[in-house]
């Protein structure tokens, strides 16, 4: 009887299951009101006195390694189907995953980098936080001259002459005081100026820059090169230069480009004339090559600047400028399919 016992023991201890109902019999067999372990119980009162402690030591023996087998094969399935839970059928096709969209601000900041590209301009970048000779002084603007209220700027309360940059001219100024002519670059990047936010002007905004400067460099290249840009990124070969002041370049123009009155919309956003304003230029002035460490007799250049928000506005129709910090999905969604 014992050596039946004991076969039955290994029996247990080789035991496999792979569902939960083999586990179920197996635990009914040995372990149910009407087990295997019962019946030995039963027999025990015809064991011979002798063997009765070895006798019952074995069917403990049996019982626990029944027990445990159950409790460990029950342990093994959960675990094997929490994990299939988790990751379900591996061979089924992936969840759809959503595709992201770059800011509009991105796209046309990226157009107007590779349109310049074309032509040979790198890109140069520099701090946002800046001091009060990069960003004005160098640039003709000495302190106290009247033109520096046309850029309400954030000044640093506690250094009065470092300030957050009012346009990435400043980027410019070190790029010349590091470089030598040759020189052609753009900067584009975010400036900040201390305005009341409204649908048309925003306290922060980004700009892209240019600088041209080589010997022999006239108004001409500058309207060219202007002209060039136009073609490209709006479809546009019609342009006009209207006089206007910069501190920085002299003589000074607002560049317009001709776009048309072929709808209504054109005839609202150009006011009935047709023609938009998109930037401003002119040739840098002498005193910001001196400033720089720049020959002004032998080189001369010009330089040109835009807001990113305004031809992104232009673009796309976008009437408010403050949609493109608002960070509204309904908005940003619909330029996915730009590049």
């Amino acid at each position: 009887m014992i050596d039946k016992i004991k076969g039955h023991i290994a029996e247990v201890e080789s035991f496999k299951a792979k569902t939960k109902d083999e586990v179920e019999a197996f635990r009914i067999k040995y372990l149910g009101k009407k087990g295997i372990l019962n019946d030995f119980f039963s027999e025990f009162k015809n064991v011979p006195n002798e063997q009765k402690k070895e006798f019952g030591q074995v069917i403990n023996e049996l019982k626990t390694a029944a027990q445990a087998k159950v409790n460990s094969l029950k342990e093994e399935l959960e675990k094997n189907q929490e994990e299939k839970g988790v990751y379900g059928d591996l061979s089924r096709p992936a969840e759809p995953v959503e595709i992201g969209s770059r800011h509009p601000i991105s796209i046309v900041k990226n157009q107007i980098i590779e349109i310049f590209s074309n032509i040979g301009f790198n890109v140069s970048e520099g701090p946002e936080m800046e001091d009060d000779w990069h960003n004005f002084t160098a640039l003709n603007l000495p302190e106290y001259h009247p033109a520096r209220d046309m850029q309400d700027t954030f000044f640093i309360q506690t250094n009065p002459d470092i300030l957050l940059r009012t346009h990435t001219s400043s980027v410019q100024v070190r790029y010349m005081e590091n470089n030598q002519p040759p020189i052609r670059t753009i900067s584009p990047g975010r400036v900040f100026r201390n305005e009341a936010i409204s649908a048309r002007s925003h306290c922060i905004f980004h700009q892209v820059e240019g600088l041209y400067i080589d010997k022999d460099v006239s108004f001409a290249d500058l309207k060219q090169t202007i002209l060039y840009f136009t073609k490209q990124l709006f479809g546009k070969s019609k342009i006009r230069l209207r006089p206007s002041y910069f501190p920085f370049t002299e003589p000074s123009a607002e560049v317009d480009v001709y776009w048309g009155l072929e709808s209504e919309t054109d005839y609202r956003i150009t006011k009935g004339t047709g023609w938009l304003e998109i930037m401003g230029c002119g040739m840098v002035d002498p005193n910001v090559l001196k400033n720089c460490g720049i020959d002004p007799k032998e080189y001369s250049g010009f330089a040109f600047g835009m807001g990113i928000e305004r031809i992104a506005m232009l673009l796309y129709q976008i009437e408010d400028i403050r949609m493109f910090y608002e960070n509204d999905l309904r908005f940003l969604e619909q330029f996915k399919s730009a590049l």
